[in-house]
C-alpha cells in the first residue's frame, strides 16, 4: 500500500475527550471516528487490525472443534421472556418495537437464540456434544461509555455456546474453551491470567474472566505470581491432559476484586508471590448448566430414552476490545508497538524524497514491488516529507519492521531495523528473507 493512497488521518493533537493511551493513540492515529457517544466508525486501519485478531481467534475456535455460525443482531423479545431475562437484564439492553408492535430487542449476547436453535433441531443425546461460535456485533446501552473501545455501547464480540448430556461433560467443553483462550492471547503476543470471577447477569456457578496486566484497567486483580510460570504448550487438546492444565491453573490464587478475601490471600500466597495490580478483561467463560434450557424446555433424549435438560456453557471473547488492549499493554511512550501476528502492515519503507533526486524513491518503489511479490504486507511512504517527521510518524503507528533509504543506503543495501531495536544494513535478498521468517 502506498501511503499517499491510504486513508489514515493522523492528528497532531491529543484528543481532549480521550483519557487512556489507547484511545488517545487510536484518535491520533485515525483508527477510529467517534459517531456518537460510545459509537465509533471503523477506519482502514483500525478495521485491518481487529480483523487480523478476528482471525486469529476463529482459527483457535476451529481448532477445538468448535463450529461457525451466524445469528441475527436483532432477537424477538418472546424468548428472553421464556428465559426470565427480559426484565431482569436491565435497562443496558436496547428494546424496540417494529411495525407490528412485536417487541424486540438489540442482541446484547445469545444465550436465548442459541437455546431455540438447538432446541428445535436436536432431539437426541447422540448429536451431542456441539459448541457453536459467531462473531457479530453487540449492543449494550452503558450508562457511561468511556475509554474508547474499551468500554463502549456497540463491540464486535465472538460468542460462543456449548451444549453436552452430562455436567461432566460439559465441564470438559469449558476445559476446551479454557485453552483455547490461553491459546488465542498467546498467539496475540499478550500473557493473560485466568481469573476466578462472578457470574454476572449471564448466571450459572463457574466462571474465570481472562485478564492481562495493564495499569489502566478497570479490573482490580489479586494473584500468585507462580501462575506465571505455567505454560500452555504442556498441554494437548485431549480430556485428560485439559484437566490437568485446569487443576494446574486452580492451584494458584488468582481473583479479581469481587471474589477476593484478604485473609485467604495472606494464608495461600507468600508476601514475596503477591500480585496486587490492574488489568483488563479480554475475555469470558461460563458453566450454567441448565440455567436456561430448563426454562425453555430444551432437552434430548438420553440412552434410555428420557428427557434430559442439556448442560450449557457460553464464553465471549471482545475481539475489538482486544485492539485496545494490546495497545495498552504494549505502548512505550508514545509508539504504540503491534505484535507481529496483528501488525496492520508487516514492514514499512521510508525513503529519504529530495524534490530534485528522486533515487531513493526509485529505489524504494523497487523493493516494495519486489516484497510485494513475496507476499509480504508492506506499506511504502511516499509522501515528500523530512524524514524526522517520517519517524514520528511511523513511531506512532508501530509497525514492527522498517526499511530506511536515506543517507545510509548504498547501492542495493538499505537500513533495517525493528521498532524500538538496533538496524543493520541489509541488501534486498536479505530483507526478504529476514521478513519471511515471520510473515510468510
Amino acid at each position: 500500500m502506498l501511503l499517499s493512497k491510504l486513508f489514515i488521518p493522523i492528528t497532531k493533537d491529543l484528543p481532549a475527550e480521550a483519557k487512556i493511551k489507547s484511545h488517545q493513540l487510536m484518535l491520533r492515529t485515525g483508527m477510529i471516528r467517534q459517531s456518537s457517544a460510545g459509537i465509533y466508525s471503523w477506519l482502514p486501519l483500525g478495521f485491518k487490525v481487529m480483523k487480523k485478531i478476528e482471525k486469529i481467534v476463529r482459527e483457535e475456535q476451529n481448532n477445538i472443534g468448535a463450529q461457525e455460525m451466524l445469528m441475527p443482531t436483532i432477537q424477538p423479545a418472546d424468548i428472553w421472556k421464556e428465559s426470565g431475562r427480559y426484565d431482569d437484564y436491565g435497562e443496558e439492553m436496547l428494546r424496540i418495537s417494529d411495525r407490528q408492535k412485536r417487541e424486540m430487542l438489540y442482541g446484547p449476547t445469545n444465550e436465548e437464540q442459541i437455546t431455540e436453535i438447538f432446541r428445535s433441531s436436536v432431539k437426541s443425546y447422540k448429536l451431542l456434544p456441539q459448541i457453536f461460535y459467531h462473531i457479530q456485533w453487540k449492543f449494550r446501552d452503558e450508562l457511561r461509555p468511556r475509554f474508547g473501545v474499551m468500554r463502549c455501547r456497540e463491540f464486535y464480540m465472538k460468542d460462543a455456546y456449548s451444549f453436552d448430556l452430562t455436567e461432566n461433560e460439559a465441564v470438559h467443553s469449558y476445559n476446551k474453551m479454557f485453552y483455547a483462550y490461553l491459546k488465542t492471547f498467546q498467539r496475540l503476543g499478550l500473557k493473560s491470567i485466568p481469573m476466578k470471577a462472578e457470574t454476572g447477569p449471564i448466571g450459572g456457578d463457574l466462571s474465570h474472566e481472562f485478564i492481562i496486566l495493564a495499569d489502566t484497567g478497570e479490573s482490580k486483580i489479586f494473584a500468585d505470581k507462580k501462575i506465571f510460570d505455567i505454560k500452555v504448550e504442556e498441554f494437548k487438546n485431549n480430556e485428560s491432559s485439559l484437566k490437568k492444565m485446569r487443576e494446574n491453573f486452580s492451584k494458584y490464587y488468582a481473583v479479581t476484586d469481587d471474589k477476593f478475601k484478604k485473609d485467604e490471600f495472606d494464608k495461600n500466597v507468600k508476601k514475596s508471590d503477591q500480585l496486587q495490580t490492574k488489568g483488563i478483561e479480554v475475555g469470558h467463560i461460563f458453566y450454567f448448566g441448565d440455567k436456561y434450557s430448563k426454562p425453555m424446555n430444551c432437552s434430548v433424549d438420553n440412552k434410555d430414552g428420557k428427557k434430559t435438560f442439556v448442560k450449557m456453557g457460553s464464553y465471549g471473547i471482545g475481539v475489538s476490545r482486544l485492539v485496545a488492549a494490546i495497545i495498552e499493554a504494549k505502548y512505550n511512550n508514545e509508539k504504540m508497538k503491534w505484535p507481529i501476528s496483528v501488525s496492520p502492515f508487516d514492514v514499512v519503507i521510508i525513503p529519504s524524497i529530495n524534490k530534485n533526486d528522486n533515487s531513493n524513491l526509485k529505489k524504494a518503489t523497487k523493493l516494495y514491488l519486489e516484497l510485494k511479490k513475496n507476499n509480504i504486507d508492506v506499506l511504502l511512504d511516499d509522501i515528500d516529507e523530512n524524514l524526522a517527521n517520517k519517524f514520528k510518524k511511523h513511531d506512532l503507528l508501530g509497525i514492527p519492521f522498517q526499511i530506511i533509504i536515506g543517507s545510509k543506503s548504498q547501492d542495493d543495501e538499505f537500513e533495517f531495523k525493528e521498532i524500538d531495536g538496533k538496524s543493520k544494513m541489509l541488501n534486498s535478498n536479505n530483507i526478504t528473507k529476514e521478513l519471511k521468517k515471520y510473515f510468510v
